[in-house]
């Protein structure tokens, strides 16, 4: 596992987006970014295990050392919040059965950590990942969401870094 590779995901029942950042000092460098979709038409449980293969796919083959995963999000009704719970879970899984650390972030620190601005828009969230990672062009929206997370670890985990630094915790 590369410990300066992050994997961000933005977990859905049919678009679930991934990015994987690098950490070089303190800039971030995208690595590749994409979104797992699963048929409309198959069950639930079928989607969830295509989540769980790609996921882990992604794992595989990038080999991050840490994964940021959204919280969810208030859904307007409990059953879109529920099948949401199921898609982040089948992520989580994945990355939890190769070892990894998850870490949790809501919807509104992930867009000030980008944005500045816990409520911005998507397409303001798409648009300050393609600036801060320096893309050629705007990756599709749940890839930029997934990447606005591991920007948004990326950035908590070096204030984690400098806090245990000041409280005499070391490099």
């Amino acid at each position: 596992m590369h410990q300066r590779l992050i994997l961000g995901i933005d977990p859905g029942s049919r678009a679930t987006g991934f990015g994987v950042v690098e950490k070089r000092g303190a800039a971030l460098q995208c690595v590749t970014a994409g979104v797992i979709r699963t048929s409309r038409e198959s069950c639930l449980a079928r989607r969830l295990g295509a989540i769980y293969q790609g996921v882990a796919g992604v794992i595989e083959e990038y080999g991050p050392g840490e994964v940021a995963v959204e919280e969810v999000f208030q859904a307007k009704n409990p059953r879109s919040a529920l099948i949401l719970g199921h898609a982040r879970g089948a992520a989580i899984l994945a990355a939890a059965n190769r070892g990894l650390e998850v870490f949790e972030y809501t919807p509104m620190e992930v867009k000030s950590a980008v944005v500045g601005y816990g409520r911005a828009e998507k397409s303001q969230v798409q648009h300050m990942v393609t600036v801060i990672l320096g893309l050629q062009s705007a990756p599709p929206r749940d890839a930029a969401d997934a990447l606005a997370v591991a920007v948004c670890h990326a950035h908590s985990s070096r204030l984690r870094h400098l806090a245990s630094v000041v409280q005499g915790g070391g490099p």
